[in-house]
This record gives structure tokens, sequence and C-alpha cells, in this order.
């Protein structure tokens, strides 16, 4: 059995399915993605990344890369990093869906857990839903222990409310060591 309920409070029961058994909405949801690589060509396999998400995801607005060391196994490449608002009118479980998807056909393998990847798509925050189930858990839970989301989703949601904690993005933010975050230059900036 899953819960599910706005950040507010109110169970979340009319205005979304889950999509267990559906695979879309109508309503546009506003979504927060991050995006991460550390193998091959990072800059190339997050902008794939990014025009993979059409037409199902309409990104909005971007952050900067951002060069991050390893989180949870440190012996592989630095990462490259970027998180994204954007808008989808599919339901969360269609969204991790179409998530693997997108993984599958840019070329990720299956690996150890935080082991290096080429490319990984992860469902940050979905409106204000707050979920918890086997195969899913918006908020993402480990938001507010991750310099390398939290850096880039302060960067363009700086107010944004943690739906169960309460705080912006930028309190979040203010709470991690983010010394190992780092702008990425690239010969496009």
């Amino acid at each position: 059995m899953h819960r599910a309920w706005h950040g507010d409070g109110y169970y979340y029961r009319e205005s979304i399915n889950l999509g267990q058994n559906d695979n879309s909405v109508e309503i546009p949801h506003v979504v927060y993605l991050a995006l991460g690589t550390n193998l091959g060509d990072r800059i190339a396999n997050l902008h794939a990344a990014v025009e993979a998400l059409s037409p199902k995801v309409e990104p909005l607005v971007l952050s900067t890369i951002y060069e991050t060391t390893p989180w949870g196994y440190a012996n592989q490449p630095t990462f490259l990093n970027q998180v994204l608002k954007a808008k989808t009118s599919l339901v969360p479980f269609a969204l991790l869906a179409y998530f693997k998807n997108i993984e599958f056909t840019l070329g990720r393998k299956p690996n150890f857990r935080y082991g290096p990847r080429l490319i990984d798509l992860d469902i940050l925050l979905y409106n204000n839903l707050v979920l918890d189930t086997e195969e899913l858990t918006i908020p993402h839970p480990r938001i507010a222990e991750r310099a390398f989301v939290l850096v880039p989703l302060a960067e363009i949601a700086p107010d944004l409310r943690h739906p169960v904690l309460g705080k912006t993005m930028a309190q979040l933010q203010s709470e991690v060591d983010t010394s190992g975050v780092k702008p990425y230059m690239t010969v496009e900036s």
C-alpha cells in the first residue's frame, strides 16, 4: 500500500492518479529533475538526456552544469550534474518508467548502487506530492544530504519548499558541505 499526500497535509486523491494503472493525466505537473553522468562524453550525455525528455517532459529552467565529487562510492570519475524544472502530464509512475527507458536508450548499463553511470535521471519533486512506495519515493529521499543536487536546485529555485522538511532549497543547501560542487566551464560558456 502506498501513501500519497499533498505537502500541505491534504491527501492527494482526486487530483493525481499515481500511474500504476494509467499513463497520463490531462493537467501538466511541475517537476524538478536531477541529471548526472560520469562516463564517456559527459556534456554530450547531459545534452542527449535533456533532448530525450521531449515530447512528454518539457524543460522550463535548466541549472548550471556542476562538476561534483562522487557520492556514496568515491573510487570513480567525477560527475557532471544538472537540475531542471519541467512540466509534464505524466503521472509519477509513468514518469519513472519514461526515465528508465531514456536511460536505457542512451546506453546506461546496470551497475552497483552509487557506481559509475553514463546517465542518471531522478525525480526530485513532483508538485507538492509526498509519495512513499517500494518503487518510488517523492520527494527524493536523499535531497537534503546531497550537495550535488542542492546547489543546482537552490540556483534555479531557492525559495522552493521541501514538502516534508518545510525548508527552502537555499536553507537546505546552507546545511551541507558544498566544497565538492563547482560550476563546470565548457567551450560554450
